[in-house]
């Protein structure tokens, strides 16, 4: 989040947090003297605080800020003077990291899980017996309401990254290609196999009502389930991501493009799909894998490899016949007799 955070400064944040707090809005007539000086005597431009100031200036005059520097007064710092929470301020880095990875999760998902449910998933799977009255509604209810104490969750750990506590490196050359391939392959093991014992803890009974069973809610699930998590419990398997790179070197916009790449893979394997027969379907979990754990409960825990569940115990091989399709259309034929039985 470090990078997106200085992008993100650079396009937008500096000026949006000069207009919300501008430096000119605590600065004092001693200070606003100095600048004087220090620009040559020339003061007609200068932002000097005194009685007449906006009320807003007013208001927000009371709020905690570090010592203002000359610079963030300059009138080339920018078109409002700076701001009086400077780029490393911790306060303002965790608001912004607050505000842009909301925005940034509601993108990803409703971008994602709107193409999953509008190309790849099957509607028909709609009509399941098991599928609940509106649920594509109470889904995106479910992760709307998770999303802001997900991210509060998550909040020190993109805090750490920020403050350059993470291995997080920007230069190839410093590890070599060599690493670089590997650190993909290192990241999604890493991240499989500790994500797959968190999911597994997770259905412990003492605990699994609460926690996970609202993700189980739904049986036959949509795209728009892939976040629909109790809080603590999306927060908890979202863990081995961050643990990664504050334990392994990996390149920062690698980093970036795997963070994006996860969250599109959540949201591809709810997407009810039991397509089998495929090469890679002992080798890789994917949507008809996690359709077996929704229907099952205790099978395929694993994200993105079958072998965690192997070595687990806890696999079990997609077959056409498990589809729940099958449910689908024998409610129909039911229905279909059921209709002509009234009609004679």
């Amino acid at each position: 989040m470090d990078l997106v955070l200085n992008i993100c400064d650079d396009l937008i944040l500096d000026k949006v947090w000069a207009i919300v707090l501008p430096a000119s809005a605590f600065a004092s007539s001693s200070s606003a003297a100095y600048l004087q000086s220090a620009l040559n005597g020339s003061t007609s431009h200068l932002p000097i605080i005194s009685s007449d100031a906006s009320k807003w200036s007013q208001l927000i005059s009371y709020i905690p800020h570090p010592p203002i520097s000359v610079g963030a007064l300059s009138p080339l710092a920018s078109s409002t003077f700076g701001s009086a929470w400077p780029r490393d301020y911790v306060p303002r880095q965790l608001i912004s990291l607050l505000v842009l990875t909301l925005i940034g999760i509601h993108i990803l998902y409703f971008t994602f899980a709107w193409l999953s449910y509008k190309f790849i998933f099957n509607h028909e799977m709609m009509k399941h017996p098991r599928f609940i009255k509106d649920q594509v509604k109470l889904e995106i209810k479910h992760s709307l309401r998770s999303f802001p104490w997900m991210t509060l969750f998550t909040l020190p750990w993109f805090q750490g990254e920020v403050m350059g506590y993470s291995k997080l490196y920007d230069d190839v050359n410093e590890y070599g290609w060599g690493y670089f391939v590997f650190s993909i392959v290192w990241f999604l093991m890493f991240t499989d196999v500790s994500i797959y014992w968190v999911h597994r803890w997770e259905h412990n009974p003492r605990w699994y009502k609460w926690l996970h069973k609202p993700h189980h809610k739904w049986i036959v699930p949509t795209p728009f389930a892939s976040h629909a998590f109790h809080p603590l419990d999306g927060y908890l398997q979202s863990v081995p991501y961050h643990l990664f790179i504050f334990l392994f070197p990996l390149h920062r916009k690698l980093y970036l493009g795997l963070f994006v790449f996860v969250n599109f893979w959540a949201i591809f394997i709810h997407d009810s799909d039991m397509i089998t027969g495929h090469p890679l379907e002992k080798f890789i979990n994917g949507p008809a894998h996690h359709t077996l754990h929704h229907l099952y409960f205790t099978v395929n825990y694993g994200q993105y490899f079958t072998w965690a569940d192997r070595m687990g115990n806890s696999y079990r091989q997609p077959a056409s016949e498990l589809d729940p399709i099958h449910e689908v259309k024998a409610a129909e034929a039911k229905n279909q007799k059921a209709a002509l039985g009234k009609d004679l």
